[in-house]
């Protein structure tokens, strides 16, 4: 079963959840989607090693071809190719890799060109504790996180639970990230602020008809707004983590808290069975 833990905006404690709960299994995967900050193993502190790169494909110009007729760069929707008159420039950065600017030009005055936008690394067999790590780590200067995330997620093994941990947020690298996975543990914070992005997330689930739920994360801290939320759009509070000092330090030094706190674990596992009797079916279907 594949379990995406995801947020509306960074700093609500979801790579927390996403760690303390993979801890709290037995033979699970933990996929570090967030690539652009992958941090899950600021905690598990496991030894890495690169399985492979992540490679795009991006237009390069054959100047002596080119008669700056501008098709490739009307046709491209995200600006990677602008058109002077007598010259024209890409920016790799901005490529989706569609292809559409070398099917456009009569000229044949594009080629392909392919570059490394990222890693993707697991930790070493010397592991033998706890959840299998993989993550997915984009190159500094690269904004196309979304292959990468895509990379990551060949390495989900069907016949275990998986834990995901998405990236922030709601554009297009928590889509490629929720794509398929069979429930989504939304993590909030219970303030206003918390309260807009989390509308934001539901939404993301509400349109790509994933199973989700709500966990409040320093609980006490703040108001009811998210719990009266919940309760308004009939969405389960799954679990409440208290805004609690030991647990706080306990994070600011990079432990796990379900490591000195065993009570937690079972908590976890609890959520996890619920979630696995009421979804798990998807994946045997």
């Amino acid at each position: 079963m594949k379990i995406a833990i995801a947020s509306g905006k960074g700093g609500t404690g979801k790579t927390t959840v996403a760690v303390n709960l993979a801890l709290s299994l037995q033979n699970a995967q933990l996929m570090d989607c967030d690539v652009e900050e992958p941090n899950c193993n600021l905690f598990l502190k496991r030894e890495m090693e690169p399985i492979t790169e992540v490679t795009s494909i991006i237009p390069e110009i054959l100047e002596e071809n080119c008669t700056y007729c501008k098709k490739c760069s009307e046709f491209c929707r995200f600006n990677a190719i602008a058109t002077l008159p007598n010259k024209i420039m890409t920016f790799p950065a901005l490529c989706h890799s569609c292809g559409g600017c070398m099917m456009v030009c009569p000229e044949g005055a594009i080629q392909e060109c392919e570059i490394v936008t990222g890693i993707i690394r697991k930790s070493t067999t010397k592991d033998q504790n706890g959840p299998e790590l993989y993550e997915g780590l984009l190159d500094i200067g690269q904004t196309m996180a979304s292959p990468v995330i895509g990379e990551v997620k060949k390495y989900i093994d069907p016949t275990r639970t998986t834990i995901i941990d998405a990236p922030p947020g709601t554009a297009c690298p928590v889509l490629t990230t929720l794509e398929d996975v069979d429930y989504c543990i939304l993590v909030t914070e219970p303030t206003p602020f918390g309260l807009h992005d989390l509308k934001l997330a539901v939404e993301v689930a509400r349109i790509l008809k994933i199973p989700h739920g709500i966990l409040i994360n320093r609980s006490g801290s703040g108001d009811d707004s998210v719990e009266k939320y919940c309760a308004d759009e009939g969405i389960e509070v799954l679990m409440k983590i208290p805004q609690d000092t030991r647990i706080a330090r306990l994070y600011s030094e990079g432990i796990p808290f379900v490591e000195e706190m065993e009570e937690w674990k079972e908590k976890f596992m609890q959520l996890h069975n619920s979630i696995k009797d009421r979804y798990g079916k998807r994946e045997e279907a």
